[in-house]
């Protein structure tokens, strides 16, 4: 669902609506395949169980959509999972890219969905924050204020420190550095930029030649490179947000998060 459509009343629907946008991914129309279905849902539904245990009411929940060992990542897309409503009910909002477009839009969806996407392996990453950064997020994942941060124009490999462009894990990112200072001190995302620079926030330098970005650039809408600085750029040295950037940035400067695996 789109951020501000009226949430699915029903837990079981909430998990199973499907979402035709994948992050960062050209469209592949299959079937669902039975047990694929229900290793999702059963991942869903001990994510939510971990997510319950811990005590969080906001967390970064973050999936294995491909295979990217060959960059020594593991998790290749993000969100922010919170308890919306007096009963439990957990959503995962989060920015996706229209079927390989180069334009993104944010979703709610259940925790379900959130892992029904072609999965390349059944595990996830929680990402739990202190309770104070928690509330703020929670503040900011209304439809006005997340939109804020959202930048339609996307690029899969978006240099962190660009508003040019944005990808699913940079608006992630950029949501927790606006939560991570007092409510109205960070309002967009040059601002969220800069104080990330400030926090000494290290992005990942994947290695990609310039044949690679020539094809990626000249058949994928959603890849560019014209936001990144020249000389990095030639010297084939790509700094982009990943999971992993994000993990390791909010264990160095929260001593309180909490950092789970879940994994079927």
């Amino acid at each position: 669902m789109k951020l501000g459509q009226r949430h699915l009343a029903a837990l079981l629907l909430c998990l199973m609506a499907g979402s035709p946008a994948l992050a960062g991914r050209a469209c592949e129309p299959a079937p669902a395949v039975a047990a694929n279905v229900a290793k999702s849902l059963d991942l869903a539904l001990k994510t939510r169980t971990a997510l319950d245990a811990a005590g969080a009411q906001v967390a970064l929940v973050a999936r294995v959509g491909q295979d990217l060992s060959k960059y020594k990542l593991v998790y290749s897309h993000v969100g922010l999972a919170w308890r919306d409503h007096p009963d439990g009910r957990w959503l995962v909002v989060h920015e996706l890219n229209g079927c390989g477009t180069n334009t993104s839009e944010l979703y709610n969806d259940g925790l379900g969905n959130f892992f029904l996407d072609d999965v390349f392996e059944y595990k996830a990453a929680l990402i739990i924050p202190n309770m104070q950064t928690q509330a703020r997020l929670a503040a900011l994942l209304g439809p006005a204020a997340a939109l804020r941060l959202h930048a339609p124009r996307y690029n899969m490999l978006a240099f962190p420190f660009s508003t040019k462009y944005q990808n699913s894990n940079q608006w992630v990112l950029e949501t927790y550095a606006a939560a991570s200072e007092a409510p109205g001190r960070i309002n967009d995302r040059a601002q969220a930029q800069q104080w990330l620079r400030a926090a000494d926030y290290a992005p990942t330098t994947l290695d990609i030649p310039a044949s690679t970005r020539l094809g990626g650039r000249m058949f994928r809408a959603n890849i560019a490179f014209d936001d990144h600085p020249f000389g990095r750029r030639m010297a084939g040295q790509i700094d982009t947000v990943t999971v992993e950037s994000i993990m390791r940035f909010i264990r160095a400067r929260d001593p309180e998060a909490k950092i789970l695996e879940v994994a079927l």
